[in-house]
């Protein structure tokens, strides 16, 4: 069992925060012209063909008992719905705006870690957590009312993603990421083919041809969000879900920043206020944990 190492969970948590945005951006430019569906069977068949062989060559331990099977499982389903619903709202949101709005849910996590897990979360932590969560109501442009039902979406996320990171926490430490991330894919394919079923021309869950352009961007979405998550779970193979939850708020100046360079989408004052907020919470999150480490040591 490997134990905690609180400021390489926070880096590996920081990768993820990069490539996460950089995945989903690629994911709102394809939105318009491929369904739904083909984007979560690429996303996902690609991560299982992509660690599959690599897993095979590290001779990597992928056998599980019940257990594990059931909450990989589990895992998986909320991983599915997660994505689904952040690629949905991408089609209707600024990609800064359904990050922001989604970035409740490290503050539910927070919660989750300390009231349902027993995790230690000290005063100066919460309190960092409050701060960073303060900076993401100052990101959110639209109001609910101007935005509808889509608003709705990034909250979906939320909650999801939670339950997600906590049953992560919950085994990240009996399998190794690459199987657990593997298995994972070979479990999401056969489940999303199973929509191609449905009967009935619903538009979400049709195939389309796709473009050369359309090819390239789609191997994108599976490459980055296979290594992204790999990331977050590794992060939470070392480090508590309370420690890692802060840094996730740094998603938001990165998508900011992405938001700019593609779709030209810039946040007013308030927000930028808002983003300053959340990267000094999570800076200082990065200082706290490397000081305690060193008065373990």
């Amino acid at each position: 069992m490997t134990g905690d190492r609180p400021v390489l969970g926070i880096l590996l948590m920081l990768g993820f925060c990069v490539l996460a945005p950089l995945g989903d951006s690629i994911a709102k430019l394809l939105g318009g012209t491929i369904p739904l569906l083909q984007l979560l069977l690429v996303r996902f068949g690609l991560q299982a063909v992509l660690l599959l062989p690599y897993a095979a060559v590290k001779r990597i331990r992928m056998r599980m008992d019940r257990r594990l099977f059931w909450l990989t499982l589990l895992r998986t389903g909320l991983h599915i719905i997660g994505i689904g619903a952040m690629f949905s709202a991408l089609r209707f949101l600024p990609l800064a705006d359904a990050i922001a709005i989604a970035f409740v849910m490290p503050f539910i996590l927070l919660l989750l870690g300390k009231y349902v897990l027993g995790e230690e979360v000290g005063p100066r932590r919460l309190m960092a957590a409050v701060v960073g969560f303060i900076g993401t109501l100052m990101v959110i442009q639209p109001s609910f009312a101007a935005v509808g039902w889509p608003a709705l979406l990034p909250l979906t996320v939320a909650v999801v993603f939670s339950f997600f990171m906590l049953v992560t926490r919950h085994i990240a430490r009996d399998i190794d990421p690459i199987a657990l991330q593997a298995v994972s894919g070979m479990m999401a394919v056969p489940a999303l083919a199973l929509l191609l079923l449905v009967p009935g021309e619903i538009e979400a869950l049709s195939l389309v041809m796709p473009t050369a352009s359309e090819m390239a961007l789609l191997f994108a979405i599976g490459a980055l969000g296979t290594m992204a998550h790999l990331l977050m779970t590794w992060s939470l193979r070392y480090a508590p879900a309370a420690t890692v939850a802060p840094m996730q708020y740094l998603e938001i100046p990165v998508a900011t920043v992405i938001g700019w360079l593609v779709f030209r989408d810039l946040p007013n004052g308030l927000a930028a206020f808002g983003i300053a907020l959340t990267v000094a919470a999570g800076l200082y999150v990065i200082l706290r944990e490397r000081r305690l480490s060193r008065a373990v040591a």
